[in-house]
């Protein structure tokens, strides 16, 4: 810590707690700033001079409740230790906490389906077009996701639409359909089934 930090320090606490000025005229010190610069210090070692912590009211409570002294849901009172060391700490039990659900998240996250549905062609078309294929949309008030896509590149007049539930629990059969602008060619969807 530098001198102008702790001169930065002091200038803040003489600005923002001058609520009892009669004290100015008396002698001696007000607060000494290399006691408040120790919690400002990046450092692991423990306070030269650690507050005092007789009749704090939270503090007392802690130490005489049985059940939270050793609460594994309460952060660690660290009286001994700096600002930095206490902030390195909780950030590495937030990183904790937040590892276990991204775990669990992840393993419980599985692939249903995979299917090839075209591929890219090496040279893009310089054309303007109202939509590229393969073309997606999620219905998500019925958990149903559509797929417009071409089998062959040149063969833009012949588009196949796949229809696939996304809520795997369901039993629900997939379909899809092949439309040559006009004529209808083959539908493997079951006809019993909602139709869309």
């Amino acid at each position: 810590m530098t001198q102008k930090d702790i001169t930065f320090v002091a200038d803040f606490l003489t600005e923002h707690f001058n609520e009892a000025p009669e004290l100015y005229n008396r002698k001696g010190k007000y607060f000494n700033v290399e006691r408040v610069g120790q919690y400002l210090k990046d450092e692991d070692d423990d306070l030269v001079s650690p507050p005092n912590t007789e009749g704090n009211q939270w503090f007392n409570f802690l130490k005489n409740s049985t059940h939270l002294k050793e609460s594994p849901l309460l952060f660690p009172y660290y009286p001994e230790k700096s600002l930095h060391y206490v902030k390195k700490q909780m950030e590495r039990v937030i990183d904790q906490c937040l590892q276990k659900p991204a775990d669990v998240i992840g393993k419980s996250v599985h692939q249903g389906v995979c299917m090839s549905l075209y591929k890219t062609s090496q040279s893009e078309d310089s054309t303007p077009q109202l939509f590229k294929l393969p073309f997606l949309w999620n219905d998500k008030t019925s958990n149903i996701q559509y797929v417009l896509f071409t089998v062959l590149e040149d063969s833009i007049s012949k588009i196949h639409i796949l229809r696939r539930h996304t809520d795997t629990s369901r039993s629900v059969s997939n379909g899809i359909l092949a439309v040559e602008f006009g004529n209808f060619l083959n539908n493997t969807i079951n006809e019993s089934s909602d139709s869309r």
